[in-house]
């Protein structure tokens, strides 16, 4: 079992809730933040005094207030921390519960469990906990079928960033630029603009401003 865990939520009451949930299971060391850059500040921290966290439990929609914030959201923070503390376990407690969404951060950024809050939030979180403090992953049954291969729409990470990419207003030869710097296959003009196609197709999307579109309703990017 885990020993040293993070909880960050924006709402005092949820974070309450997971810490009850965490005592329940014996883990006393129960750390609470309600801003992403305080919990990126706080693993840091852990990490330099040689006493880091094993556990993140962390939502993905932050409300923003008064201060500002270099670290946004739940998933801004999960990218940030896979690349700099990848041995961090990480769990989504969320509404969130689409399957494509599920499915990115899972696959890209390695999160070890996806709770969906509800009536029955607690109970899978502390499945998950256990599951995942045993070296397994853990999603709550209403997506189950995110890491599935027979999803409708087969969406793989090229594609994600592809359209992350178009997102921020970038063009072909601006993606393709940016996919051979990155090593990223296949980077040429003609293969991009083929992808982009067959994307528009499978998303029924008329256009690029359309495609970016459907893919951030759909939880893609």
């Amino acid at each position: 079992m885990y020993k040293k865990v993070l909880i960050s939520d924006d709402l005092d009451s949820i974070n309450h809730g997971v810490v009850s949930v965490t005592n329940s299971l014996g883990i006393a060391d129960a750390h609470q933040v309600q801003y992403c850059d305080d919990a990126y500040l706080k693993i840091k921290k852990g990490v330099q005094d040689e006493d880091p966290f094993e556990l993140l439990i962390t939502d993905l929609s932050y409300k923003s207030d008064h201060r500002a914030q270099k670290i946004s959201s739940g998933e801004a923070l999960i990218q940030v921390l896979h690349k700099e503390f990848p041995e961090l376990h990480i769990i989504v407690y969320s509404i969130e519960d689409r399957n494509q969404k599920v499915r990115h951060l899972m696959n890209s950024y390695n999160v070890a469990g996806f709770v969906c809050k509800g009536r029955q939030g607690m109970v899978e979180l502390e499945k998950a906990i256990k599951t995942t403090a045993e070296g397994g992953r853990y999603l709550s049954p209403q997506i189950q079928n995110a890491l599935r291969s027979s999803e409708t729409m087969e969406i793989d990470d090229y594609d994600i960033e592809l359209l992350r990419l178009l997102s921020q207003g970038k063009s072909q030869d601006e993606i393709s630029t940016h996919f051979k710097e990155w090593e990223i296959s296949p980077s040429s003009l003609s293969s991009i603009e083929k992808r982009l196609n067959k994307l528009r197709i499978e998303l029924q999307a008329k256009n690029a401003i359309q495609l970016v579109a459907v893919a951030k309703d759909l939880g893609i990017i």
